[in-house]
C-alpha cells in the first residue's frame, strides 16, 4: 500500500506549501519505522530543522523536496534504531510499540498537544496493527528502513538504497528477508467484526472473572506482555499459558475494582482501554486468530498513552 501526503501549509509560499505537505506523509513513515509517535514527531522536526539550516540556493537545487525529506528522515530513523536496542537494554520491563486511537478520538485533545494536529495523525491500515509492529521489532535496522520504504510506501530499490547506504539489490534482500519473517509471524486474517465479537466476550468474561470463559477465548499458548517502563506497576516479563494468564487477570480484577473498560478501535484493530477515575491508564491490543486469542500486549507507561489522554487533566 502507498500512504499519500496530504495537502496544506501556508498560501502565501508555494514552496513552504509544499514542503509542508509532506509533513503527513514524514509522521506515517517515522511511526512505522520507529513504532513511537512521540520519536517519530522528532525525527520530523529534526529533519524539517535540516532543511531550512539550506541555503535557498540549496534548497532551489532540489527536484523533490518531498523525496529529500523523505530520505533525511529515513537515515534519521536508522540512526534512531541503531541506537534504540543499547537503549532499551536499560528500559524496565518489556518495551511495546506505541498505541494509536482512531483519529477521530485524538481529535479531542487539546490544540497545543502534537496528538491533536491532523497533519500527526498516523494513517492507521495493517502496516500499523500492534502484531506488525512487534514483528518489525525484530528486524535489524537496515531490514525495517527497506521493508518499510519498499512494501508499504513504494519506494524503488534504487531509493532505497540511497537511504540505507547499500546497492539495490542488498536492499531487495533486505526486504525479501523481513517479508519473510512477517509471513512467518502472520495468522490467518479474521474478519474484524469476528475479532469486536472475540475482544468484547473477553471483557464481559473479565468483568465478571469469569475463569471458564476467559479460558475458552485464550489460545493455550497465548502470551501476555505488559509495558509499564519503570513508571507505573507492570508485570516486567511475559506471562506464558491461558491458564496462568486468566488467573492473573482475575486476581487484577479483584485488585482493580474502581477501574472500568471501554472497548476502542487500538492501532486499526479492537481493543480495550482501562479507565480509573475517568483517566486512561491502560490501553490493551490483541492478536487474535479464528475465535481466539493469541497475544495481549497490556500498554500502562503513561508516556505512551499520550494521544489517548492529551483531552485529560494532567
Amino acid at each position: 500500500m502507498t500512504i499519500q501526503s496530504e495537502p496544506g501549509g501556508s498560501r502565501l509560499d508555494p514552496g513552504l506549501d509544499a514542503i509542508m505537505s509532506e509533513r503527513r506523509q514524514l509522521i506515517n513513515l517515522a511511526y512505522r519505522l520507529l513504532g513511537s509517535l512521540a520519536e517519530a514527531e522528532d525525527v520530523v522536526q529534526e529533519t524539517y530543522a535540516r532543511w531550512y539550516t539550506l541555503s535557498r540556493e540549496e534548497q532551489d537545487a532540489i527536484v523533490s523536496p518531498g523525496a529529500w525529506l523523505t530520505r533525511v528522515a529515513s537515515r534519521i530513523c536508522l540512526n534512531v534504531l541503531s541506537s534504540a536496542r543499547v537503549r532499551r537494554e536499560t528500559y524496565v520491563g518489556e518495551w511495546i510499540p506505541e498505541p494509536l486511537p482512531e483519529p477521530t478520538e485524538w481529535a479531542t485533545g487539546r490544540s497545543e498537544d502534537l496528538g491533536a494536529d491532523p497533519a500527526d495523525r498516523v494513517t492507521l491500515d495493517e502496516s500499523v496493527n500492534m502484531a506488525f509492529l512487534v514483528v518489525l521489532e525484530a528486524m535489524t535496522p537496515a531490514e525495517r528502513v527497506a521493508f518499510i520504504l519498499h512494501d508499504v510506501f513504494r519506494y524503488s530499490f534504487a531509493e532505497v538504497a540511497e537511504t540505507v547506504g547499500r546497492t539495490p539489490a542488498a536492499c531487495r534482500q533486505l526486504a525479501s528477508s523481513a517479508r519473510r519473517r512477517v509471513r512467518s509471524a502472520q495468522a490467518p486474517a479474521t474478519p474484524a467484526s469476528r475479532q469486536a465479537q472475540v475482544v468484547r466476550d473477553f471483557k464481559q468474561a473479565w468483568e465478571a472473572k469469569d475463569i471458564d470463559a476467559l479460558i475458552g477465548l485464550l489460545d493455550p499458548n497465548v502470551v501476555a506482555i505488559a509495558d509499564g517502563g519503570g513508571v507505573v506497576g507492570a508485570m516486567l516479563h511475559p506471562v506464558e499459558g491461558a491458564e496462568r494468564i486468566v488467573r492473573y487477570l482475575v486476581d487484577l480484577k479483584s485488585r482493580q475494582l474502581d477501574h472500568t473498560f471501554l472497548e476502542r478501535t487500538v492501532n486499526g484493530q479492537p481493543g480495550l482501554v482501562a479507565h480509573q477515575h475517568g483517566a486512561i491508564t491502560t490501553v490493551y491490543a490483541f492478536d487474535i486468530a479464528g475465535d481466539r486469542i493469541k497475544r495481549i500486549w497490556a500498554v500502562r507507561n503513561p508516556h505512551k498513552l499520550r494521544p489517548w489522554t492529551a483531552g485529560s487533566p494532567r
